[in-house]
Protein backbone atom coordinates (compact mmCIF):
# COMPACT_ATOMS: atom_id res chain seq x y z
CA UNK A 1 0.00 0.00 0.00
CA UNK A 2 1.21 3.67 -0.67
CA UNK A 3 1.69 5.58 2.48
CA UNK A 4 -1.74 7.21 3.49
CA UNK A 5 -0.42 10.72 3.95
CA UNK A 6 1.16 10.77 0.20
CA UNK A 7 -1.80 9.90 -1.40
CA UNK A 8 -4.09 11.78 1.08
CA UNK A 9 -2.29 14.75 1.50
CA UNK A 10 -2.41 15.40 -2.89
CA UNK A 11 -6.60 14.70 -2.04
CA UNK A 12 -9.21 17.43 -1.99
CA UNK A 13 -11.05 16.02 1.27
CA UNK A 14 -13.41 18.36 1.63
CA UNK A 15 -14.74 20.03 -1.25
CA UNK A 16 -16.86 23.07 0.74
CA UNK A 17 -15.64 26.05 2.34
CA UNK A 18 -14.66 23.78 5.56
CA UNK A 19 -11.19 23.47 7.21
CA UNK A 20 -10.19 19.88 5.87
CA UNK A 21 -8.32 17.76 8.84
CA UNK A 22 -4.36 17.72 8.57
CA UNK A 23 -3.49 15.26 6.69
CA UNK A 24 -0.68 13.76 8.94
CA UNK A 25 -3.08 13.50 11.78
CA UNK A 26 -6.13 12.09 9.76
CA UNK A 27 -3.61 9.62 8.12
CA UNK A 28 -2.51 8.09 11.18
CA UNK A 29 -6.23 7.47 12.62
CA UNK A 30 -6.83 5.53 9.53
CA UNK A 31 -4.11 3.49 9.85
CA UNK A 32 -6.12 1.06 12.52
CA UNK A 33 -9.38 1.23 10.90
CA UNK A 34 -7.91 -0.28 8.02
CA UNK A 35 -6.33 -2.82 9.83
CA UNK A 36 -9.96 -3.43 11.37
CA UNK A 37 -11.61 -4.42 8.55
CA UNK A 38 -8.93 -6.84 7.44
CA UNK A 39 -8.94 -8.21 10.85
CA UNK A 40 -13.25 -8.35 10.71
CA UNK A 41 -13.75 -9.61 7.13
CA UNK A 42 -14.76 -13.03 8.55
CA UNK A 43 -17.86 -10.64 10.21
CA UNK A 44 -18.42 -8.75 7.24
CA UNK A 45 -18.83 -12.19 5.11
CA UNK A 46 -21.37 -13.59 7.72
CA UNK A 47 -23.51 -10.25 7.38
CA UNK A 48 -23.76 -10.71 3.34
CA UNK A 49 -24.92 -14.40 3.73
CA UNK A 50 -27.38 -13.42 6.38
CA UNK A 51 -28.79 -10.00 4.59
CA UNK A 52 -29.02 -12.53 1.70
CA UNK A 53 -31.29 -14.92 3.02
CA UNK A 54 -34.09 -12.57 3.79
CA UNK A 55 -36.01 -12.20 0.94
CA UNK A 56 -36.76 -8.83 -1.15
CA UNK A 57 -39.21 -8.98 -3.90
CA UNK A 58 -39.68 -6.04 -5.16
CA UNK A 59 -42.00 -3.38 -3.68
CA UNK A 60 -41.82 -6.40 -0.99
CA UNK A 61 -38.60 -5.70 0.77
CA UNK A 62 -39.50 -4.88 4.05
CA UNK A 63 -38.39 -7.95 6.13
CA UNK A 64 -34.95 -7.36 4.78
CA UNK A 65 -35.13 -3.66 6.09
CA UNK A 66 -36.18 -4.46 9.31
CA UNK A 67 -32.96 -7.11 9.84
CA UNK A 68 -30.96 -3.80 8.59
CA UNK A 69 -32.54 -1.74 10.59
CA UNK A 70 -31.58 -3.89 13.88
CA UNK A 71 -28.24 -4.46 12.23
CA UNK A 72 -26.89 -1.37 12.41
CA UNK A 73 -28.84 -0.51 15.95
CA UNK A 74 -26.29 -3.40 17.27
CA UNK A 75 -23.82 -1.97 15.87
CA UNK A 76 -24.45 1.66 18.10
CA UNK A 77 -26.55 2.94 15.84
CA UNK A 78 -29.78 3.59 17.97
CA UNK A 79 -31.61 6.02 15.87
CA UNK A 80 -31.90 3.92 13.43
CA UNK A 81 -34.86 4.13 11.39
CA UNK A 82 -37.28 3.28 8.55
CA UNK A 83 -38.56 5.98 6.44
CA UNK A 84 -42.22 6.24 4.90
CA UNK A 85 -40.62 4.28 1.65
CA UNK A 86 -39.00 1.44 2.95
CA UNK A 87 -35.34 2.78 3.12
CA UNK A 88 -33.33 2.03 6.50
CA UNK A 89 -31.55 5.25 7.87
CA UNK A 90 -28.47 5.65 10.24
CA UNK A 91 -26.47 8.51 10.66
CA UNK A 92 -23.22 9.81 12.11
CA UNK A 93 -23.03 13.53 12.40
CA UNK A 94 -20.07 15.09 13.70
CA UNK A 95 -19.66 18.69 12.31
CA UNK A 96 -21.10 21.05 9.88
CA UNK A 97 -19.25 19.89 7.11
CA UNK A 98 -20.55 18.05 4.25
CA UNK A 99 -22.83 15.14 3.70
CA UNK A 100 -22.11 12.04 2.63
CA UNK A 101 -24.39 9.40 1.29
CA UNK A 102 -23.04 6.00 1.05
CA UNK A 103 -26.23 3.24 0.67
CA UNK A 104 -26.57 -0.19 -0.62
CA UNK A 105 -30.02 -1.53 -2.08
CA UNK A 106 -31.93 -3.93 -0.25
CA UNK A 107 -34.65 -4.99 -3.10
CA UNK A 108 -33.55 -8.03 -5.62
CA UNK A 109 -35.09 -8.95 -8.79
CA UNK A 110 -36.59 -12.32 -7.87
CA UNK A 111 -40.32 -12.45 -6.97
CA UNK A 112 -41.76 -14.49 -3.66
CA UNK A 113 -40.75 -18.26 -3.32
CA UNK A 114 -37.58 -18.41 -5.25
CA UNK A 115 -35.17 -20.46 -2.74
CA UNK A 116 -33.05 -17.34 -0.64
CA UNK A 117 -30.33 -19.51 0.79
CA UNK A 118 -26.97 -18.96 0.86
CA UNK A 119 -24.31 -21.92 0.07
CA UNK A 120 -20.57 -21.10 1.59
CA UNK A 121 -17.29 -22.82 0.27
CA UNK A 122 -14.33 -21.66 1.92
CA UNK A 123 -14.35 -17.95 0.43
CA UNK A 124 -16.94 -18.63 -2.19
CA UNK A 125 -21.09 -17.89 -1.78
CA UNK A 126 -23.67 -19.01 -4.22
CA UNK A 127 -27.04 -17.49 -3.70
CA UNK A 128 -29.25 -15.08 -5.31
CA UNK A 129 -28.45 -11.73 -5.18
CA UNK A 130 -25.37 -12.06 -3.22
CA UNK A 131 -23.38 -10.03 -5.07
CA UNK A 132 -26.24 -7.33 -6.11
CA UNK A 133 -26.53 -5.83 -3.65
CA UNK A 134 -25.63 -8.38 -0.53
CA UNK A 135 -22.02 -7.91 -1.13
CA UNK A 136 -23.08 -3.77 -0.96
CA UNK A 137 -25.32 -3.92 2.02
CA UNK A 138 -22.41 -6.24 3.88
CA UNK A 139 -19.94 -2.92 2.79
CA UNK A 140 -21.76 -0.28 4.28
CA UNK A 141 -22.68 -1.96 7.75
CA UNK A 142 -18.84 -2.67 7.65
CA UNK A 143 -17.97 0.60 7.14
CA UNK A 144 -20.39 1.92 9.86
CA UNK A 145 -19.31 -0.81 12.27
CA UNK A 146 -15.21 0.39 12.01
CA UNK A 147 -16.10 4.37 12.04
CA UNK A 148 -18.31 3.46 15.14
CA UNK A 149 -15.37 1.25 17.13
CA UNK A 150 -13.05 3.42 15.74
CA UNK A 151 -14.46 6.56 17.12
CA UNK A 152 -14.06 8.33 13.96
CA UNK A 153 -16.24 11.31 14.01
CA UNK A 154 -16.70 13.11 10.32
CA UNK A 155 -16.27 16.54 9.65
CA UNK A 156 -19.84 16.81 8.14
CA UNK A 157 -22.91 13.72 8.46
CA UNK A 158 -22.38 10.35 6.64
CA UNK A 159 -25.77 8.40 6.19
CA UNK A 160 -25.55 4.71 6.11
CA UNK A 161 -28.59 3.52 4.05
CA UNK A 162 -30.20 0.22 2.99
CA UNK A 163 -32.68 1.85 0.18
CA UNK A 164 -35.30 -0.09 -1.60
CA UNK A 165 -36.64 0.31 -5.32
CA UNK A 166 -33.22 -0.15 -7.53
CA UNK A 167 -34.17 -2.93 -9.70
CA UNK A 168 -36.56 -2.67 -12.51
CA UNK A 169 -39.77 -2.02 -11.50
CA UNK A 170 -39.06 -0.40 -8.10
CA UNK A 171 -37.95 2.57 -10.46
CA UNK A 172 -35.15 4.29 -8.01
CA UNK A 173 -38.11 5.16 -5.50
CA UNK A 174 -36.33 4.92 -2.51
CA UNK A 175 -33.66 7.17 -3.87
CA UNK A 176 -35.92 9.63 -4.92
CA UNK A 177 -38.14 9.84 -2.06
CA UNK A 178 -34.20 9.84 -0.12
CA UNK A 179 -32.74 12.90 -2.55
CA UNK A 180 -36.52 14.90 -3.18
CA UNK A 181 -37.84 14.51 0.54
CA UNK A 182 -35.91 13.10 3.27
CA UNK A 183 -32.52 14.45 2.40
CA UNK A 184 -33.69 17.32 0.01
CA UNK A 185 -31.04 19.86 -0.42
CA UNK A 186 -28.81 18.13 1.89
CA UNK A 187 -26.84 15.36 0.36
CA UNK A 188 -23.71 16.57 -1.22
CA UNK A 189 -22.08 13.48 -2.30
CA UNK A 190 -23.91 10.34 -2.99
CA UNK A 191 -22.24 6.87 -3.12
CA UNK A 192 -23.91 3.75 -4.30
CA UNK A 193 -22.23 0.43 -3.83
CA UNK A 194 -23.54 -2.28 -6.30
CA UNK A 195 -22.00 -5.49 -7.37
CA UNK A 196 -18.76 -6.45 -7.07
CA UNK A 197 -15.23 -6.01 -8.10
CA UNK A 198 -12.82 -2.69 -8.09
CA UNK A 199 -14.40 -0.69 -10.46
CA UNK A 200 -16.58 2.97 -10.79
CA UNK A 201 -19.74 4.03 -12.09
CA UNK A 202 -18.96 7.95 -13.02
CA UNK A 203 -22.42 8.34 -15.91
CA UNK A 204 -25.37 7.11 -15.87
CA UNK A 205 -27.38 5.03 -17.98
CA UNK A 206 -30.93 5.95 -18.62
CA UNK A 207 -33.44 3.85 -19.38
CA UNK A 208 -37.25 3.47 -20.58
CA UNK A 209 -39.33 0.64 -19.40
CA UNK A 210 -42.87 0.27 -20.66
CA UNK A 211 -45.61 -2.68 -20.94
CA UNK A 212 -47.06 -2.09 -23.86
CA UNK A 213 -50.32 -3.81 -24.30
CA UNK A 214 -52.74 -4.24 -27.62
CA UNK A 215 -56.48 -4.98 -27.17
CA UNK A 216 -58.94 -6.07 -28.76
CA UNK A 217 -62.51 -7.94 -28.29
CA UNK A 218 -61.33 -11.12 -29.05
CA UNK A 219 -63.13 -14.32 -29.67
CA UNK A 220 -63.14 -17.87 -30.95
CA UNK A 221 -60.64 -19.01 -32.72
CA UNK A 222 -62.80 -20.76 -35.41
CA UNK A 223 -66.23 -18.74 -35.19
CA UNK A 224 -64.46 -15.38 -35.13
CA UNK A 225 -61.33 -16.05 -37.49
CA UNK A 226 -60.47 -13.57 -39.58
CA UNK A 227 -60.52 -10.46 -36.94
CA UNK A 228 -57.60 -8.63 -36.60
CA UNK A 229 -55.54 -10.87 -33.40
CA UNK A 230 -54.26 -8.93 -30.46
CA UNK A 231 -51.36 -11.16 -30.23
CA UNK A 232 -50.48 -11.26 -34.09
CA UNK A 233 -49.85 -7.82 -33.98
CA UNK A 234 -47.28 -8.24 -30.92
CA UNK A 235 -45.46 -10.53 -33.13
CA UNK A 236 -45.57 -8.28 -35.76
CA UNK A 237 -44.60 -5.27 -33.40
CA UNK A 238 -41.72 -7.45 -31.90
CA UNK A 239 -40.28 -8.72 -35.56
CA UNK A 240 -39.88 -4.49 -36.19
CA UNK A 241 -38.40 -3.88 -33.18
CA UNK A 242 -35.92 -6.34 -33.59
CA UNK A 243 -34.87 -5.11 -36.81
CA UNK A 244 -33.93 -1.76 -35.65
CA UNK A 245 -30.15 -0.46 -35.81
CA UNK A 246 -29.11 1.57 -33.07
CA UNK A 247 -25.99 3.33 -32.28
CA UNK A 248 -22.56 2.06 -31.06
CA UNK A 249 -21.91 5.09 -29.87
CA UNK A 250 -23.20 6.47 -27.35
CA UNK A 251 -24.16 2.30 -26.92
CA UNK A 252 -27.88 2.29 -27.08
CA UNK A 253 -30.09 -1.21 -26.42
CA UNK A 254 -33.50 -2.32 -26.33
CA UNK A 255 -35.03 -5.22 -25.33
CA UNK A 256 -38.11 -7.71 -24.60
CA UNK A 257 -38.05 -9.01 -21.92
CA UNK A 258 -41.51 -10.51 -20.85
CA UNK A 259 -44.32 -11.28 -23.27
CA UNK A 260 -47.55 -12.60 -22.41
CA UNK A 261 -51.69 -12.72 -23.19
CA UNK A 262 -54.61 -14.89 -24.13
CA UNK A 263 -56.91 -17.12 -22.42
CA UNK A 264 -56.76 -20.77 -23.68
CA UNK A 265 -55.30 -22.00 -27.13
CA UNK A 266 -58.60 -22.09 -28.95
CA UNK A 267 -59.07 -17.96 -28.22
CA UNK A 268 -58.42 -15.04 -30.08
CA UNK A 269 -56.40 -13.07 -27.43
CA UNK A 270 -58.56 -9.74 -25.85
CA UNK A 271 -55.09 -8.84 -24.66
CA UNK A 272 -51.52 -8.96 -25.64
CA UNK A 273 -48.28 -7.36 -23.60
CA UNK A 274 -44.81 -7.09 -24.01
CA UNK A 275 -42.47 -5.33 -21.11
CA UNK A 276 -39.50 -3.40 -22.65
CA UNK A 277 -36.51 -2.08 -22.11
CA UNK A 278 -34.28 1.46 -23.49
CA UNK A 279 -31.11 2.11 -22.21
CA UNK A 280 -28.72 4.95 -23.42
CA UNK A 281 -26.66 6.82 -21.64
CA UNK A 282 -27.70 10.32 -23.72
CA UNK A 283 -30.89 11.67 -23.59
CA UNK A 284 -31.18 12.87 -27.04
CA UNK A 285 -30.44 8.79 -28.33
CA UNK A 286 -32.65 7.20 -25.47
CA UNK A 287 -35.54 9.69 -26.93
CA UNK A 288 -35.16 8.78 -30.37
CA UNK A 289 -35.38 5.14 -29.52
CA UNK A 290 -38.54 5.34 -27.43
CA UNK A 291 -39.96 7.11 -30.62
CA UNK A 292 -39.06 4.85 -33.24
CA UNK A 293 -40.58 1.21 -30.96
CA UNK A 294 -43.64 3.48 -30.57
CA UNK A 295 -43.68 3.79 -34.46
CA UNK A 296 -43.05 0.11 -34.64
CA UNK A 297 -45.88 -0.82 -32.75
CA UNK A 298 -47.99 1.39 -34.75
CA UNK A 299 -47.57 0.23 -37.89
CA UNK A 300 -47.49 -3.38 -36.86
CA UNK A 301 -51.00 -2.76 -35.11
CA UNK A 302 -52.07 -1.25 -38.34
CA UNK A 303 -51.05 -3.96 -40.66
CA UNK A 304 -52.87 -6.53 -38.44
CA UNK A 305 -55.89 -4.68 -38.94
CA UNK A 306 -55.19 -4.24 -42.68
CA UNK A 307 -54.69 -7.66 -43.17
CA UNK A 308 -58.39 -8.21 -42.31
CA UNK A 309 -60.00 -5.59 -44.10
CA UNK A 310 -63.19 -7.01 -44.43
CA UNK A 311 -63.46 -7.19 -39.94
CA UNK A 312 -64.90 -3.63 -38.33
CA UNK A 313 -62.52 -4.78 -34.97
CA UNK A 314 -60.10 -2.30 -34.07
CA UNK A 315 -57.36 -2.96 -31.76
CA UNK A 316 -55.73 -0.66 -29.24
CA UNK A 317 -52.46 0.79 -27.65
CA UNK A 318 -51.23 1.55 -24.48
CA UNK A 319 -48.33 2.34 -22.94
CA UNK A 320 -48.50 1.98 -18.63
CA UNK A 321 -44.42 2.71 -17.56
CA UNK A 322 -42.57 0.78 -15.57
CA UNK A 323 -39.65 3.17 -14.90
CA UNK A 324 -38.02 6.39 -16.58
CA UNK A 325 -33.93 6.57 -15.35
CA UNK A 326 -32.77 9.36 -16.28
CA UNK A 327 -29.21 9.76 -17.75
CA UNK A 328 -26.44 12.20 -17.01
CA UNK A 329 -23.16 12.95 -17.84
CA UNK A 330 -20.31 13.45 -15.09
CA UNK A 331 -17.13 13.99 -16.33
CA UNK A 332 -14.11 11.75 -14.80
CA UNK A 333 -12.08 14.64 -13.58
CA UNK A 334 -15.30 15.37 -11.49
CA UNK A 335 -13.83 15.50 -7.80
CA UNK A 336 -15.81 12.76 -6.56
CA UNK A 337 -14.67 10.51 -9.19
CA UNK A 338 -10.91 11.78 -9.25
CA UNK A 339 -11.01 11.12 -4.67
CA UNK A 340 -12.73 7.84 -5.87
CA UNK A 341 -9.80 7.16 -8.23
CA UNK A 342 -7.04 7.61 -5.69
CA UNK A 343 -8.34 5.99 -2.54
CA UNK A 344 -9.27 2.82 -5.06
CA UNK A 345 -5.26 3.14 -5.96
CA UNK A 346 -4.49 3.20 -2.09
CA UNK A 347 -5.81 -0.14 -1.30
CA UNK A 348 -4.46 -1.68 -4.38
CA UNK A 349 -6.98 -1.25 -7.26
CA UNK A 350 -6.48 0.01 -10.05
CA UNK A 351 -10.27 1.15 -11.60
CA UNK A 352 -11.76 1.61 -14.63
CA UNK A 353 -14.59 4.17 -14.65
CA UNK A 354 -18.12 3.33 -16.71
CA UNK A 355 -21.58 3.75 -17.57
CA UNK A 356 -24.19 2.29 -16.13
CA UNK A 357 -27.57 2.12 -14.82
CA UNK A 358 -27.54 2.08 -10.72
CA UNK A 359 -28.94 4.32 -7.85
CA UNK A 360 -26.26 7.20 -8.64
CA UNK A 361 -28.57 7.62 -12.04
CA UNK A 362 -30.65 10.14 -10.26
CA UNK A 363 -28.38 12.51 -7.83
CA UNK A 364 -25.89 12.68 -11.66
CA UNK A 365 -29.09 14.25 -13.08
CA UNK A 366 -29.79 16.42 -10.61
CA UNK A 367 -26.67 17.40 -10.26
CA UNK A 368 -25.04 15.91 -7.04
CA UNK A 369 -21.81 14.61 -7.60
CA UNK A 370 -22.78 10.87 -7.08
CA UNK A 371 -20.91 7.27 -8.27
CA UNK A 372 -21.42 3.59 -7.46
CA UNK A 373 -18.60 1.52 -6.43
CA UNK A 374 -17.77 -2.15 -6.75
CA UNK A 375 -17.49 -3.80 -3.35
CA UNK A 376 -14.68 -5.67 -3.81
CA UNK A 377 -13.96 -9.70 -4.34
CA UNK A 378 -15.44 -11.29 -7.78
CA UNK A 379 -18.52 -12.74 -8.93
CA UNK A 380 -20.95 -13.59 -11.43
CA UNK A 381 -24.63 -14.37 -12.62
CA UNK A 382 -25.78 -11.38 -11.13
CA UNK A 383 -29.95 -11.38 -11.84
CA UNK A 384 -30.01 -15.25 -12.15
CA UNK A 385 -30.08 -18.28 -9.71
CA UNK A 386 -26.96 -18.92 -10.01
CA UNK A 387 -25.32 -15.92 -8.90
CA UNK A 388 -22.27 -16.03 -6.97
CA UNK A 389 -19.20 -13.94 -5.01
CA UNK A 390 -15.85 -14.69 -4.06
CA UNK A 391 -14.29 -12.79 -1.60
CA UNK A 392 -10.31 -14.89 -2.76
CA UNK A 393 -7.31 -13.31 -0.64
CA UNK A 394 -8.29 -9.76 -0.80
CA UNK A 395 -12.03 -9.23 -0.65
CA UNK A 396 -11.86 -6.65 2.73
CA UNK A 397 -10.34 -3.81 0.02
CA UNK A 398 -13.82 -3.59 -0.62
CA UNK A 399 -14.69 -1.82 2.64
CA UNK A 400 -11.27 -0.40 2.55
CA UNK A 401 -12.41 1.91 -0.41
CA UNK A 402 -15.55 2.63 0.77
CA UNK A 403 -14.22 3.49 4.31
CA UNK A 404 -11.65 5.86 2.89
CA UNK A 405 -13.67 7.53 -0.02
CA UNK A 406 -16.58 8.58 2.61
CA UNK A 407 -13.79 10.00 5.38
CA UNK A 408 -12.00 11.86 2.68
CA UNK A 409 -15.44 13.78 1.23
CA UNK A 410 -17.01 14.23 4.74
CA UNK A 411 -14.07 14.64 6.26
CA UNK A 412 -12.93 13.92 9.97
CA UNK A 413 -12.92 15.51 13.20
Amino acid sequence: MRPLLAVLSALPLVAVAQEPPRPDRYAARLQPSLAALQRDNAWTLDQQAAVCQVPAPPFKEAARAAWYQQALVRLGYPDTRIDREGNVIAELKGGDGPTVMLAGHLDTVFPEGIDASVRRDGTRMDGIGIGDDCRGLAVVLAVAKTMKEQRLVPAGRILFVGNVGEEGPGNLRGVRHLLEQEFRGQVDYFISVDGVGQNIVSRAVGSHRYTITIAGPGGHSYGDFGMPNPTHALGRAIARIGDLDVPGRPRTTFNVGIVRGGTSVNSIAMRAQMDIDMRSEDARSLADLDRRIRAAVDTAVAQEMARWPQSTTKLTVSYDTIGIRPTGAQSDDAPIVRVAMETARLVGFAPRTSASSTDANLPIAMGIPAIAIDGGGRGDGAHSLAEWYDDGPDGYKGPQWALLLVTALAGLR
